[in-house]
């Protein structure tokens, strides 16, 4: 694809953006949950279910927290940058209208996410009575894309955090599906999932476009450079140091004896992904770079080995 065959989706924004379509999501208060056990391993742990399981509740509406603010900052201080800048036409790269309207719409929908979310996270505080502890001030893509722009050359550092985003964005929308799909938790997390991923969908293929544009019309020797700075990033990205902090933090809140804390810390230790082609997330950012085409390229191939799957590139 080059720039001249961009086609905009104005008209389905229009159509299907949440912000223009969807109701205010409403927290119920019922038995079901407010965060997927799945997605907080430390209350599935073997000393927390068997010392702490009345602290359930408190821990998950603290990873519901977490996953809120995890999103307010992804959407705000990452995406919503990206995005802005190539819709006022500030970017390194340069994209016509129709790309930068299209920039524009994911704006508009990133801010209305975090607005969203912060709302949710409101909700829950005044029906539950509890507020949140601790919560992080950065995730790992703010540690990730500095430390991939920090190997790039000046002429290159605008096509790597396109890259970067892109690859967080399309992660995320396949992140956000499961959760959407999971039916043990309240109807309002599970509709405001599906409404985040209503608009993601269309995200993550407006920057996969971006990619792809850029990745065709780049010298060869930008590509090469590029594809070695790749496998930096993705191990950056897929760490848990932060998650683990969060968890330390929750277990010290914890109304439990010092060595049932102990415990819980030993066993929060242990629960991490290898960052190789098996970790969760990897398959997600596999398609990505199928998506992209950048996965047709010989050096993309040979910097994502250890990634991608045993057989090679299907």
């Amino acid at each position: 694809m080059n720039a001249d065959d961009y086609r905009s989706f104005a008209d389905d924004w229009e159509s299907r953006a949440t912000i223009r379509t969807r109701p205010r999501r409403v927290v119920e208060n019922d038995e079901k949950l407010i965060y997927p056990l799945s997605r907080q391993p430390l209350v599935l742990s073997e000393t927390f279910t068997r010392h702490c399981p009345h602290l359930r509740d408190f821990a998950l509406i603290q990873s519901l927290y977490k996953f809120i603010n995890d999103v307010v900052i992804f959407e705000t201080e990452i995406v919503d940058r990206t995005a802005r800048s190539i819709a006022k036409d500030n970017f390194a790269i340069r994209f016509p209208f129709a790309c930068r309207y299209d920039a524009m719409t994911v704006v508009v929908d990133e801010d209305y996410h975090a607005l969203v979310a912060m709302d949710f996270m409101q909700q829950t505080m005044a029906l539950t009575g509890i507020q949140p502890i601790q919560l992080p001030l950065e995730i790992e893509l703010s540690r990730a894309i500095p430390a991939a722009l920090a190997l790039a050359p000046e002429h290159l550092r605008g096509a790597v955090e396109l890259i970067c985003v892109a690859i967080a964005e399309n992660t995320v929308t396949n992140d956000v599906a499961a959760f959407a799909r999971d039916d043990t938790v309240k109807q309002s997390i599970k509709g405001l999932m599906a409404d985040h991923l209503l608009d993601e969908g269309r995200h993550s293929g407006f920057w996969a476009r971006m990619v792809r544009i850029y990745w065709h019309a780049a010298p060869k020797e930008d590509r090469e450079i590029i594809a070695t700075i790749m496998p930096v990033f993705i191990a950056q990205y897929l760490t848990n140091d932060i998650q683990k902090s969060f968890d330390f933090v929750l277990i010290e809140h914890l109304d439990v004896a010092e060595p049932i804390r102990q415990a819980l810390r030993d066993e929060s230790q242990a629960m991490c992904f290898p960052i190789n082609r098996h970790h969760p997330l990897v398959g997600n950012i596999v398609r990505f770079f199928k998506t992209s085409s950048m996965l047709d390229f010989t050096c993309v191939q040979r910097a994502l080995a250890d990634y991608l799957p045993a057989g090679g590139v299907q």
